[in-house]
């Protein structure tokens, strides 16, 4: 592993968020003054090709970045906040309902935010 994908692991690792490689790169920017933002992209590529980190990708916004333990994710369908979720591994329900073999299953449910859902109730 290069050092820009150890940091860029890193990085995502110690997140509580899911952040966007533009975040990432602010981050990174800190420590290494010199790096540009195609080398975040690069090495985020290459680290999401190497099942090491998760690309998170919801329509309209910028793709953001996890790491690879199993959990699910609730999303904001306003606000597009995104939040861990942990259910029991649904592997082999979805197995028996699929009827084959697949290689894995990213699960989103999306809803309101309590925020989003508070600014909602207030306009009503």
């Amino acid at each position: 592993m290069t050092t820009y994908e150890k940091e860029i692991y890193t990085v995502i690792h110690t997140s509580h968020d899911h952040l966007t490689v533009e975040q990432i790169f602010l981050q990174i920017r800190n420590k290494y003054p010199r790096i540009v933002l195609a080398t975040v992209y690069n090495n985020v590529n290459r680290l999401c090709d190497a099942g090491l980190i998760r690309r998170i990708s919801l329509e309209g916004t910028p793709d953001r970045y996890d790491c690879v333990e199993k959990h699910d994710h609730l999303v904001c369908k306003r606000c597009g906040q995104l939040a861990d979720l942990i259910f029991d591994d649904l592997t082999g329900t979805l197995r028996a309902a699929v009827g084959e073999a697949f290689l894995s299953y990213d699960l989103k449910i999306f809803y309101l935010c309590p925020n989003c859902r508070k600014e909602q109730d207030g306009n009503h």
